[in-house]
């Protein structure tokens, strides 16, 4: 039954009275099977809506009157939403019903209104191995690929993404010369980084000569670490270097290609709170070609600023020094 409205010392009827309590368990129901515009008789029922297709009620002020009540209930297939016209409506969840879902709006004010919906918002899942997860609104992640795992990223827009464990990105590659190879701007969104360098030697003969790095630029006393190296003719010995402006290993063979090689691993290159852990390896044969020689050291590099560039090459600059690069991101 809809709202009623008595005068002072009217008597009401058992029938009136039968109505009434009928009303509190039996709310008056008033169908509907396309867009609707709420008035005021509708206080105090409730509204069906039955169409396949979408629909609205539409909610404007003037209308009702603090305290006021209707209840909303959404049959058909279509999702039905409830609209503000020159009412303002407000709610937890969403203004839309998809089928057999309900709400109750409540007038705080005769152009004010709360939705309280039982089951306003549809789930965004639609395939197995889905994730419920929130961008702006209740959002999916869609299920990754096989043998890929649930990673955070502030980048995307839940905040997570899938991706392979452990997995390398390439973010540059080429050739180095005598200038040496000068990497800036690197990404800061990956966990690690790995740079190789294949290949080195020089075509002339260099009096002597390192092979070495820098990292953002710096050449003073900020590099510390720990060394073994051997070769054929000596055994592993193990020293502690203060590293000056760079690490380095002694004069490689030159005039032709011995596959040496070189590693740099950064690790948690990006953070800014804590010096920044590097692992080194060279293997390489010497200036004479006599034996392999092999360095390996662990150090740090005395800085909390995230590295963001990186510079190899000759130490003493030798037009004849060449090899290849490769940078990698691993996440």
């Amino acid at each position: 039954m809809a709202k009623q409205t008595y005068t002072t010392g009217q008597v009401l009827t058992a029938a009136q009275m039968t109505t009434l309590q009928a009303n509190d368990y039996n709310w008056t129901v008033s169908a509907k099977t396309g867009n609707y515009t709420l008035v005021a008789a509708d206080a105090g029922t409730t509204i069906t809506m039955t169409s396949a297709s979408a629909t609205a009620i539409t909610v404007n002020t003037g209308v009702f009157t603090a305290g006021d009540t209707l209840e909303i209930i959404n049959l058909g297939a279509g999702i039905c939403t409830i609209t503000a016209g020159t009412a303002t409506v407000s709610t937890s969840a969403v203004l839309t019903l998809k089928q057999y879902d309900a709400g109750t709006l409540w007038f705080s004010a005769t152009g004010t209104a709360v939705f309280i919906s039982a089951d306003a918002a549809d789930s965004p899942l639609t395939t197995k191995g889905d994730l419920y997860t929130y961008s702006t609104t209740n959002d999916r992640l869609a299920v990754g690929a096989n043998d890929t795992v649930l990673t955070a990223d502030s980048t995307a827009s839940t905040g997570l993404k899938w991706a392979v464990p452990g997995s390398w990105t390439t973010l540059a590659s080429g050739s180095i010369g005598s200038a040496g190879l000068t990497l800036s701007s690197i990404s800061g969104s990956y966990k690690n980084l790995c740079l190789i360098i294949r290949d080195y030697y020089y075509t002339t003969s260099p009096v002597t000569d390192t092979l070495y790095f820098r990292l953002n630029g710096v050449s003073t006393n900020s590099y510390a670490g720990n060394s073994t190296n051997n070769s054929s003719a000596t055994a592993m010995a193990a020293a502690t270097t203060a590293l000056s402006n760079a690490v380095g290993t002694n004069d490689p063979y030159y005039n032709a290609d011995q596959s040496n090689y070189f590693q740099l691993d950064l690790l948690d290159y990006a953070n800014t709170s804590t010096f920044k852990r590097f692992e080194c390896h060279w293997s390489q044969r010497n200036s004479t070609n006599a034996f392999l020689y092999i360095q390996n050291t662990s150090g740090s590099f005395t800085s909390t600023s995230a590295i963001s560039s990186i510079f190899a090459g000759s130490y003493q600059g030798y037009s004849t020094f060449t090899a290849t690069y490769i940078l990698m991101g691993q996440n």
